[in-house]
């Protein structure tokens, strides 16, 4: 009885059409580019999830137009959101971390020995190189960006240098070190899907990142070289001097970095290893920051409830400095778990409009659409890239644009001939690549959170990040290293 009325409701279920599948997405759009021209660097702050919240208002509308009952669509946006906890509960995590390094001294001594040793003229290039270094040996871009990526920006803006320029040097930096480690997940997915092997890959995607990158730092080093350099170095002593006057700076506050690190290059969960990272930090901040932890309590009937007010304070609420330097005191007011709730707030908006696109079977309609105007290896590596940046924009999720469309095109590749590393490079060329640069997308919801620069304001300047899908499409369309599939021979044929 019940697989007769499951099936007399998929018989009533109208399949849906290319013009319906684009309508949601046009809605979004257009709320979307509304929300940036009113709002601005504000607009991620409630108006692009409003967005959101009709494109998907729009999509479920449309579902139950073409016969879908409103419990499956709900069923699929509790699905969709559930996919989103991990990272929620990083963000979390990662709020802590910010709060509490700053409080022990950590953030503030990075950012004194990056001061030290950078020269503004090499900053950027500098920042994005050092990134991804360290984003290559421990293969997350999030830990990168969670840890040297916050000191960096610190850093610069201690010299006077522009954060814009710098959050995009770094997510640069990070995602070239990610893309490119064998440790990263994304590196260990795209093969997995296309049905290829890591370290064949790995070398594969060598003829496109390296090219990016050096295109990226080249461009970096020549903005570098119109900084003006005096006016840098009285803002550096101002800077220098007033973090001194706030904090205990010592290499030793460098402990909770090393041992991030450390478990991260372990490959240990990330979510312990951080909380564990914010743990030491606060260890630290009692031990050594005793005059900063007090400051924040305020007024307490002894020292150990001060400590403790202001040490819970910090975790929850974030660090608050009052040292009158309005730039310095801008950078480190920030963290604890309440940073992140309008970042968790967009994610999951975010992610009820890519749970109701993919249930209703819009976004496979737009995929098969794509699939219509593929008639050369250029024109289905281009498709796969613009069906990368399209599930970014929709699903919010780097994984699912690396999933999907590798399951949607992993036949094509196969019919026209071409090894299955082709499709594994273009994924992460476009997927992997694009994601930190959409505000909703977990990733540009992240970097936008950590480093606290609005995602449409560094997105100018993610050089390797732009670059990359770039590169891919022009090696496609003049079949550039473009690897042919290569059919093992019979054993009797390789005798003979």
């Amino acid at each position: 009885m019940e697989l007769l009325q499951e099936s007399e409701s998929n018989a009533s279920q109208r399949q849906a059409t290319v013009q319906q599948a684009l309508v949601p997405v046009l809605v979004l759009i257009s709320l979307l580019s509304f929300s940036v021209y009113l709002f601005g660097e504000d607009a991620s702050y409630g108006p692009n999830q409003i967005a959101l919240c009709i494109g998907a208002a729009v999509a479920s509308a449309i579902g139950w137009r073409n016969g879908q009952h409103w419990q499956q669509i709900e069923e699929s946006i509790i699905s969709g959101v559930t996919i989103a906890l991990k990272p929620i509960l990083i963000l979390f995590s990662v709020g802590l971390l910010i709060g509490s390094w700053i409080l022990s001294g950590t953030v503030p001594t990075m950012i004194y020995y990056s001061l030290l040793m950078l020269d503004p003229s090499i900053f950027y290039a500098a920042s994005c190189l050092i990134c991804g270094l360290i984003a290559l040996s421990i293969g997350s871009s999030w830990t990168v960006a969670g840890t040297v990526g916050i000191a960096l920006i610190g850093a610069a803006a201690g010299l006077g240098l522009s954060v814009e320029i710098t959050a995009g040097a770094i997510i640069s930096g990070a995602y070239f070190g990610d893309k490119m480690s064998p440790l990263s997940e994304t590196t260990n997915l795209a093969p997995a899907v296309a049905g290829t092997d890591l370290f064949s890959h790995i070398g594969h995607m060598v003829w496109t990142t390296i090219p990016s990158i050096v295109l990226a730092l080249i461009l970096y080093a020549i903005i570098g070289l119109s900084i003006d350099t005096e006016a840098s170095a009285s803002d550096l002593a101002v800077t220098m001097q007033l973090i001194n006057d706030n904090f205990t700076i010592n290499p030793f506050m460098l402990l909770p970095v090393a041992a991030l690190l450390f478990m991260a290059q372990k490959k240990l969960p990330p979510i312990p290893t951080i909380l564990a990272g914010a743990l030491i930090g606060v260890v630290l901040a009692l031990v050594f920051q005793q005059s900063a932890v007090l400051s924040l309590a305020g007024d307490t009937p002894n020292i150990f409830l001060g400590l403790f007010k202001g040490t819970w304070q910090t975790l929850f609420d974030g660090f608050s400095l009052s040292s009158g330097n309005e730039t310095l005191d801008d950078l480190m007011t920030r963290g604890g778990m309440s940073s992140m709730l309008n970042t968790v707030w967009l994610i999951l908006c975010a992610m009820v409009f890519g749970a109701v696109m993919d249930h209703t079977g819009l976004l496979q309609c737009l995929v098969n659409y794509a699939l219509s105007f593929v008639h050369s290896t250029g024109s289905l590596i281009a498709t796969t890239i613009v069906t990368c940046i399209g599930a970014n924009i929709i699903t919010s999720d780097q994984y699912i644009s690396i999933v999907l469309p590798g399951r949607m095109y992993k036949l094509e590749y196969q019919n026209r001939n071409l090894d299955p590393k082709n499709l594994s490079r273009t994924l992460e060329d476009a997927g992997t690549m694009t994601s930190p640069l959409i505000p909703w997308n977990t990733c540009g919801a992240y970097m936008a959170g950590t480093l606290g620069v609005a995602t449409f304001s560094y997105l100018p300047y993610c050089f390797f990040n732009l670059i990359c899908p770039v590169v891919a499409v022009i090696y496609g369309f003049l079949n550039f290293k473009i690897a042919p599939l290569v059919t093992e021979l019979p054993l009797a044929s390789q005798q003979a």
